[in-house]
């Protein structure tokens, strides 16, 4: 190679160092800012009346919440359960933004796509992080559906937040107001069955999940059901996509949680949908005795529904929750 060719060659080398340095830069500025942890606001929301479809908030104690943002119109928040995330509500979050509805659904701490922290992992901070959403994303008006251990965390909002941000409410197969047996709670189910949920998560969790869901969670176990291996895989790879401890706390803050004081809080219209075969969260501890702690609910039982009907009887659900959202 002559030295001018070497002259030619060198700019276009020192042109390619260059590029690349300033790629490797662009790629860890978004890391640069996850690793904020001062403010709730790291990631504000867009100017000019823009939104993003999905995103992530990083809360007061640096926690990175995770959530998507589908649609235009009144504003829908959903709270999945345990161990799952924002996924379990695609049925629902499809079919609500288009009939016209804006629909919020986040991941729990530990769970889906947001951060694995250590502490944290009950209902208060549950809860306030749902708060940091609803204010992060300024929403107001909102209708709040928690399905499972959502329903607490929907119910532990209102009770420490209140409802200045919340038109509606609904609990779907919701764990309030209290699923442990207790002296107080004679209808609630023994200590020894979330003992037992908890050995097996340490064992093989995989295999718990695999079992919960092929099992009593969406009824397969029913003489005649018919099992889809589509949802079963589905709820298996949600789990496994939560934190191993933080999915482990859960069980506690579902089980042992009184929500009691928290429903004697809800001041607007609400709505509750359970099965009356659900073999995870037994109507009669659950739905029922919320109704009678809050006498303006409307009460829906749907007969020979398993827990999860988010899927089993999605059909008969979205029209219900539409029904509530335009009544």
């Amino acid at each position: 190679m002559t030295a001018e060719q070497e002259t030619a060659v060198d700019p276009q080398r020192r042109a390619l160092l260059v590029g690349s340095a300033v790629a490797v830069a662009a790629l860890a500025l978004p890391l640069s800012g996850c690793m904020h942890s001062g403010s709730a606001d790291t990631n504000p929301p867009p100017s000019n009346g823009e939104r993003r479809s999905m995103g992530t908030i990083t809360t007061r104690d640096g926690t990175q919440i995770y959530y998507k943002d589908w649609g235009r119109g009144p504003v829908v928040v959903l709270s999945h359960g345990w161990p799952l995330n924002a996924d379990s509500w695609e049925a629902q979050m499809f079919f609500l933004a288009a009939n016209g509805y804006r629909v919020i659904a986040h991941d729990r701490r530990g769970h889906g796509r947001s951060s694995q922290p250590w502490d944290g992992n009950e209902m208060n901070t549950y809860a306030d992080d749902l708060a940091q959403l609803l204010e992060h994303l300024d929403v107001r008006g909102a209708s709040l559906f928690g399905f499972s251990t959502g329903g607490g965390e929907v119910a532990r909002y209102i009770g420490r937040h209140g409802t200045s941000r919340v038109a509606k409410a609904g609990l779907i197969a919701a764990v309030p107001p209290l699923m442990v047996k207790s002296e107080s709670n004679p209808g609630g189910l023994p200590l020894s069955v979330f003992d037992g949920i908890r050995a097996a998560s340490i064992a093989d969790r995989s295999q718990l999940y695999k079992d919960v869901a092929s099992g009593p969670f969406f009824g397969y176990n029913r003489p005649g059901a018919k099992p889809s291996q589509g949802v079963i895989d589905a709820f298996w790879m949600q789990g496994m996509m939560s934190g191993h401890k933080n999915a482990y706390d859960c069980i506690k803050a579902f089980s042992e949680t009184d929500f009691t004081e928290d429903l004697k809080k809800f001041d607007i219209p609400t709505l509750i949908l359970h099965g009356d075969d659900d073999q995870i969260v037994p109507v009669d501890a659950a739905a029922r005795a919320s109704a009678r702690l809050m006498p303006h609910a409307k009460l829906v039982i749907y007969p020979g529904a398993p827990h999860g009907i988010t899927d089993t009887h999605k059909e008969r659900l979205n029209a219900d929750m539409l029904a509530f959202l335009r009544a």
